[in-house]
């Protein structure tokens, strides 16, 4: 099967999910929520698409990430600092 998107591709599109994450973590990114519940589920949505990401294999017309060499330190940064948040501010 041809894989349409290259690695760095893929990982490009993860950035919105770290400036969210991050933004938020830092009080920088609120965006309008009026509410620890929905800015915990919109943490919880970027912090599950940066796992999704990060576990493409190549299967399926993905590139493989999970082999790749590129640092991916961003993005798992990102994932525990997302897990951190909703953890530290629970509903």
């Amino acid at each position: 099967m041809a894989t349409y998107q290259t690695v760095s591709e893929v990982l490009s599109g993860c950035d919105g999910s770290v400036l969210i994450i991050n933004g938020v973590n830092g009080g920088t990114y609120i965006h309008g929520l009026a509410n620890q519940t929905l800015i915990n589920g919109l943490v919880q949505r970027n912090v599950s698409h940066l796992t999704l990401i990060l576990a493409y294999d190549g299967s399926g017309n993905t590139p493989d990430v999970v082999s790749s060499a590129g640092d991916k330190t961003s993005y798992t940064t990102a994932i525990t600092t997302g897990n951190t948040y909703i953890t530290d501010n629970p509903v």
